[in-house]
């Protein structure tokens, strides 16, 4: 979800609400502790130079219990990120603690934000040897080959 995309939805909801992809909810005494540009430049296996650039959230449970972020106020602070940090429309990427800093992806259900667990991939497949899907073998065909593990064979 884009920067842009959020902002509108926080202009037509009365609450802002985060949920994990499992259902869970963030507590509602939440804080948002920052709201920052993070630019990756780094190298893939297969030699390629990249750069990512996301807008970060980070989302922290203070146990601040009288706490309720309104989402003018969220729009405020992401407003004033965007005049001083110089933040166009790149994706969104929140932190969540949990056991560890997790990052997520975000969605939005038509009623709470939704933290879409994200996945480590290799960029550059075709260049590192990882099949793109495994080969498919019957162990019955695998037999009537050449049977080099057999007793006579030339396996062992």
């Amino acid at each position: 979800m884009k920067l842009s995309q959020v902002k509108n939805i926080l202009k037509s909801v009365e609450a802002v609400n985060f949920i994990l992809a499992d259902g869970t909810s963030v507590p509602e005494h939440f804080h948002v502790t920052e709201v920052g540009l993070i630019t990756k430049n780094f190298i893939d296996c297969g030699g390629t130079v990249r750069k990512e650039t996301v807008v970060n959230f980070q989302l922290w449970d203070a146990n601040d219990f009288e706490h309720r972020l309104k989402p003018q106020k969220l729009l405020n602070i992401i407003e004033l990120s965007e005049k001083v940090l110089g933040i166009e429309d790149f994706e969104i990427e929140v932190e969540y603690q949990a056991q560890t800093i997790g990052k997520y992806d975000l969605d939005f259900n038509g009623n709470d934000f939704v933290l879409l667990d994200k996945k480590t991939a290799c960029l550059a497949q075709d260049q590192c040897g990882i099949p793109s899907e495994k080969p498919k073998v019957r162990l019955s065909d695998m037999n009537n080959e050449a049977s080099c593990c057999t007793p006579g064979g030339s396996c062992c």
